[in-house]
């Protein structure tokens, strides 16, 4: 209701929510007669924070903030309320109630791992961020990057998937990284970037960015079709469509993306997230302009009053050449500009109007630094921006490559992925055949890349060689027996994650075996 309110300037459902939200302050909080418990699903932690943003309302916001705090303090609230003699048991799966599961087990600047249902701790997360920004609280802020770095070191995919357990759809333990059976719903990857957006604006840390399109550009993109007409709730790493069975341990893993679902958060939840990606994009912080993902656009942000016009021409994802024009009024104030320069990306150029960027050329920004260009916790500041115009050539080194897991990822290990600048790339059976396990990757040849156009939208594909075993000694049918494997040559071709399942049904495949 309140982006309602913000792209209208209507006020009746934002009046509704207030009404709502009036009723909450009256019946939680703190003081005598109030309920002193805290929600299950949190969400209306952010709800409270963006419409005090909308009315300036304080009760609002310290409505939210009291959520927070009393979160996982003293007699849990969830076990007292199972005490009460009108308590019913509705789901079973929640019968001997694991505190982790709502993120109730601990006071929130106490916790150090994610923990419980991944979507409500996200949520949380997002929450707690927004609080330690409005507070200045650093404590809050602390336990914010404590979190945030197990989660992403040791409980995340590569594609930038949360919740591994299909089981209350939960993080686990760290490094418990399974392909076939994940859950990794779309809704949590959400959470995921949004938090990262949030920690990336508090701290100016491009690696929190580092994050946020990982997850947008794999799982957020792959829980929707190229139609836009189904979605995946669960994004598995690795599908065998005949073993997805109901009343298995796979029945949560859809082969193909559904129409709707009995819970459908996640379709509306992708929708509203395309639609707000220039929040992502680009940050302001006075005469700043923060630029975080190169997608293409045109858009006119304001600057400390001031108006700059910027349009985006973006090939990332192919050859990694991206254009920007800036635009401003004549005699307006200079600003500064801030590139992040991807984790993924090694060495790269940046022109500005035809001429080198001192700093450009690493990640770590070395070479002769200037008083007007650094790099710092991953942006490259430009300083002193005065022209009428300015335009920006920028290109990225972003060859494809396969990358391994730490040995600790049981699941993956001797086994390789591909990956291309943000984007995890897959096997499909349509392109390679059945079986994909049975396919093992020479690692020391260069990948070739090859730009279909008329392939899935237009895509680069990467062909590479590999080897699969054959059948050709089990021709008899047994199914265990003491021989030799035999292999044959073959040619393997990978498309992008998120364009997996739009030519049909049939096997996944991201984790491929390393040829020794």
């Amino acid at each position: 209701m309140e982006a309602y309110y913000e792209a209208t300037g209507k006020k009746e459902f934002l009046q509704i929510m207030e009404r709502f939200a009036d009723l909450l302050c009256r019946v939680f909080g703190p003081g005598e007669g109030k309920c002193h418990g805290y929600p299950g699903h949190q969400e209306i932690e952010l709800a409270l924070i963006r419409l005090y943003g909308a009315t300036g309302r304080k009760d609002y916001l310290e409505l939210a903030k009291y959520f927070i705090d009393q979160r996982g303090t003293g007699e849990n609230y969830f076990l007292t309320e199972e005490k009460n003699t009108l308590y019913r048991q509705i789901f079973p799966e929640f019968a001997g109630y694991d505190t982790k599961y709502s993120q109730s087990h601990l006071p929130v600047r106490e916790q150090k791992t994610a923990e419980g249902h991944a979507v409500r701790a996200v949520y949380m997360y997002c929450a707690m961020a927004d609080l330690a920004g409005m507070y200045q609280d650093e404590e809050l802020l602390g336990a914010c990057e404590t979190i945030w770095k197990d989660m992403t070191q040791r409980r995340m995919y590569i594609t930038g998937s949360i919740g591994s357990s299909g089981i209350l759809e939960r993080f686990t333990t760290d490094y418990d990284l399974p392909n076939s059976s994940n859950y990794s719903e779309t809704c949590a990857s959400i959470g995921l970037a949004l938090f990262g957006k949030r920690m990336a604006k508090l701290t100016r840390d491009a690696s929190y960015m580092d994050v946020a399109e990982r997850a947008l550009y794999n799982t957020v993109l792959s829980g929707i079709a190229q139609d836009g007409k189904s979605f995946f709730y669960v994004n598995p790493l690795e599908v065998w469509p005949d073993n997805c069975m109901e009343r298995t341990s796979k029945e949560h893993v859809k082969p193909v993306r559904q129409t709707w679902f009995g819970v459908a958060c996640c379709p509306p939840n992708i929708a509203r997230t395309l639609a707000s990606m220039g929040q992502y994009m680009y940050f302001t912080d006075g005469k700043a302009l923060y630029v975080n993902l190169y997608i293409s656009n045109r858009t006119v942000l304001e600057l400390a009053g001031e108006k700059v016009s910027v349009e985006m021409n973006s090939d990332l994802t192919n050859s990694g050449r991206i254009g920007i024009r800036l635009g401003r009024n004549e005699g307006a104030e200079p600003y500064s500009l801030a590139l992040r320069i991807p984790d993924y990306v090694k060495e790269y150029k940046i022109l500005r109007d035809g001429k080198a960027v001192a700093a450009a050329g690493s990640r770590s920004g070395q070479g002769e630094e200037s008083r007007e260009d650094r790099v710092e916790k991953g942006y490259l500041y430009i300083e002193g921006i005065r022209e009428k115009e300015t335009e920006l050539t920028i290109e990225f080194h972003v060859p494809a490559q396969f990358v391994r897991a730490n040995p600790r990822v049981r699941e993956d290990s001797g086994k390789v992925a591909l990956v291309k600048g943000p984007l995890v790339y897959c096997l499909e059976e349509t392109d390679n055949g059945s079986n994909l396990p049975a396919v093992f990757i020479d690692t020391d040849q260069e990948p070739e890349e090859r730009y279909e156009e008329g392939l899935l939208g237009g895509v680069t594909v990467i062909s590479f060689k590999g080897k699969r075993l054959t059948e050709d000694a089990w021709k008899d049918g047994a199914l265990y027996a003491g021989r030799k494997n035999s292999f044959e040559d073959v040619e393997l071709k990978a498309v992008p994650y998120h364009c997996w399942n739009n030519r049909g049904s049939g096997e996944m495949l991201v984790w491929m075996k390393e040829l020794l």
